[in-house]
């Protein structure tokens, strides 16, 4: 039976990793207030509370969303009921 290689992203992640993972500075990183897990002498980032943190970040508007609130506001001004 061949060997299967298994390769897993860590899950603890250094500042910079983890600026890296979620797309901004190290700096910005640092202002966010997310917790940190100590191992030893180290302050690791949790890839979970990332997932987390980016999870709930506001989502941007599409051109549908818009249009469709667009849609209900001129049918609210006009008294038209669907």
């Amino acid at each position: 039976m061949p060997r299967v290689d298994l390769t897993y992203p860590p899950r603890l992640l250094s500042a910079p990793q983890a600026a890296r993972y979620i797309g901004i500075s190290e700096t910005t990183l640092r202002t966010l207030g997310l917790p940190r897990r100590i191992l030893g002498t180290r302050r690791l980032y949790d890839r979970y509370d990332l997932d987390a943190f980016a999870d709930g970040l506001e989502v941007e508007d599409s051109a549908v969303d818009q249009l469709q609130r667009d849609q209900a506001e001129c049918d609210r001004l006009f008294g038209i009921v669907g």
